[in-house]
């Protein structure tokens, strides 16, 4: 029988990321101290929008963070993301489907199929995790650099 205490010393699990993602988010929390200064400096388009290349070669966003978004609008967003972690969604997904007009139906979806979306699920939720830490971390980096303070 498998212990509780070896599953969340797992590196790649769920738990692990989202404390990853949470730490990340608390240090940049705490490093910014004026998050006003932020405002207006784009996101080094090298580390921060990494584009994905079309088919015909031309550059699109990556959907997360919009190209001519400044760290600001990052730093919000990465706040953001890290209350619904801690707080639950259900308050936040309500609001959201009020303002869109969609209604709280949800789509049926046959028992076979819930292993395969519960897998399909939580490895899209571990990459977004992952690549959220990521920004948190450039972004507690180049608040560092903007203010000329360095480790």
């Amino acid at each position: 029988m498998m212990q509780i205490s070896e599953s969340y010393n797992q590196k790649n699990s769920l738990f692990n990321a989202m404390k990853r993602f949470i730490g990340a988010v608390n240090n940049m929390d705490q490093t910014v101290m004026v998050p006003s200064l932020l405002r207006d400096v784009p996101l080094d388009e090298a580390e921060d929008a990494k584009a994905v290349r079309t088919a015909n070669g031309a550059a699109a966003t990556n959907g997360y963070f919009q190209q001519d978004a400044d760290m600001y609008s990052s730093y919000v967003l990465l706040k953001s993301i890290r209350n619904d972690i801690e707080w639950g969604v259900l308050q936040g997904d309500e609001r959201r489907k009020e303002k869109a007009g969609v209604s709280t139906e949800a789509v049926a979806v046959t028992e076979d199929d819930l292993e395969k979306e519960f897998h399909f699920h939580l490895n899209g939720l571990h990459s977004v995790l992952s690549k959220l830490t990521r920004k948190a971390n450039t972004l507690t980096t180049r608040y560092k650099e903007e203010i000329g303070c360095r480790n």
